[in-house]
């Protein structure tokens, strides 16, 4: 069973070894549209036996199958074969995030069309990459650095963007000579699928690429498994510490992208209109789901309620509504038990003695699904929970400041560092304060993201980066080979 228009051959099925097999643990995932509350999905639902089967077909790919050896240009024509591939089905694509999630109709074609695009991205790296690197030595004649690929990847990828966030790490793997397994989430597997839909269609070698959909119990048993040799992670930051722990008792590799609680500085030369309608409408994007958001606007105090008041009217001028309705701006968050969460952070804030300027409830005129008003808090405590924690919702918390030094500490007085924006005219300005700023990616006026860009968190945030050139190093070895004299690479 799959969502009207999202044309899956095989549901019911898992891919291990290069064949569609049914599940070993004969158990079902039930995927929920959080816009009618209906079960749109079923697919099948991987156990610790399948988990132990995909990774046996990932090892002995790696181990004796011809994908690792196989030359970086001749990996990068497959994969460009996937992207071919990928390309007419970004509909599907499209289709099966606004079914899953809730996400918008009228961005979900766009935002699906780029992910495939930058794919290719990755893939050129078979050609751009440097692979072999020969250098003369002080002790030896000749050293050889080659770059080698790390092994079998357990690919783990979370419910807000599961096609582009899953697909970059596969591809990363793949050009890398990896063998990989998927483990979508749950609420958003269908993606995943497709992905392998594409392996297959390609002939990509037999285990290269392995799809096993799971809860967590299972998920657990594969990290625990002796024979991968990296994990690569985007998801919340308490189960990524829980990863890192097992990763590191194995010795196994590992990058995380984590949480965030991404502070916007806005300075005293940029207008409050123009901030408080980048801040409002932002923080209404995929309903607030995004791990980069700026959640925490930080002000000049003297600016404070000027702002407060100019986000009010951006946030009550949102339209609320389905997600495949043109006109909506905010749809439904991905699931109950998620709108229970941001529930107990505004009914948190209320408590915290912060200002609710708006927002704060369920939209009266939405009668089915999982949705909440955009919500702005005002005179926010920065030591607060709301200010503190990742809500993973359309709130936004607003910090006054005494002056720029004090916003920085503010910004900085964080467990997180993924994200962050400095609000202002001068670009100079900019970046002197995004270098002071302990976060992976600073933007100017607004969440910026640049897809070509390393993307990756200091602190609870993560581990590592994704994205650019960059990205692959996190799937390659370094070997050093020392010879008496030059050699043939």
């Amino acid at each position: 069973m799959t969502p009207e228009g999202v044309n899956i051959a095989h549901p019911d099925k898992l891919f291990i070894g290069g064949e569609w097999v049914a599940a070993r643990s004969g158990d079902w995932i039930e995927v929920e549209n959080p816009a009618s509350e209906e079960i749109v999905a079923r697919v099948a639902h991987a156990g610790p036996a399948d988990m132990d089967a995909a990774v046996a077909a990932a090892r002995e790919a790696f181990d004796h199958g011809p994908w690792p050896t196989t030359p970086p240009m001749e990996r990068m024509a497959k994969l460009m074969q996937m992207v071919d591939y990928l390309e007419p089905r970004v509909p599907e694509l499209a289709k099966a995030w606004t079914a899953q999630i809730g996400g918008l109709a009228s961005a979900a074609g766009p935002m699906h069309a780029g992910g495939v695009a930058g794919l290719r991205g990755i893939a050129s790296l078979g050609e751009r990459f440097q692979w072999i690197e020969q250098r003369p030595g002080m002790a030896v004649d000749t050293v050889t650095v080659v770059r080698e690929p790390v092994g079998v990847v357990v690919a783990i990828a979370p419910w807000n963007g599961p096609f582009a966030i899953m697909a970059n790490k596969v591809f990363y793997a793949l050009i890398a000579g990896c063998t990989v397994v998927m483990k979508p989430s749950p609420e958003t597997p269908l993606e995943a699928y497709i992905i392998a839909e594409a392996a297959e269609a390609v002939g990509m070698p037999a285990g290269t690429v392995n799809l096993v959909p799971s809860d967590r119990e299972a998920a657990d048993h594969l990290i625990h498994s002796k024979l991968i040799d990296k994990i690569t992670f985007t998801g919340s930051s308490a189960a990524g510490r829980h990863i890192a722990s097992v990763a590191g008792g194995n010795m196994v590799r590992a990058t995380f992208e984590l949480g965030g609680k991404s502070a916007a500085i806005i300075r005293d030369d940029f207008p409050i209109e123009a901030a408080a309608g980048i801040l409002g409408n932002t923080i209404t994007v995929m309903s607030g789901q995004v791990c980069a958001m700026l959640s925490r606007a930080i002000v000049p105090k003297a600016r404070h309620d000027e702002l407060a008041e100019a986000i009010a009217g951006v946030m009550k001028g949102i339209t609320i509504g389905h997600p495949e309705d043109e006109g909506t701006q905010l749809g439904p968050v991905a699931m109950k038990r998620q709108l229970e969460r941001i529930e107990g952070y505004i009914a948190a804030g209320r408590e915290s003695g912060a200002d609710l300027v708006t927002g704060g409830q369920r939209p009266a005129h939405m009668n089915k699904g999982y949705y909440i008003e955009p919500t702005l808090f005002a005179n926010v405590d920065n030591q607060s929970k709301i200010a503190q924690e990742e809500i993973f919702g359309p709130v936004l918390c607003l910090i006054p400041a005494e002056d720029e030094e004090d916003a920085i500490r503010i910004a900085n007085e964080s467990d997180y560092g993924l994200n962050g924006s400095v609000f202002t005219n001068d670009a100079q300005a900019a970046y002197d304060i995004a270098r002071r700023v302990r976060t992976g990616v600073v933007g100017q006026n607004g969440m910026r993201m640049e897809w070509t860009a390393p993307f990756g968190g200091f602190k609870q945030s993560g581990i590592g980066r994704e994205g650019g050139d960059e990205g692959i190093h996190a799937y390659v070895e370094t070997k050093t080979i020392l010879t008496d004299a030059a050699v043939e690479v």
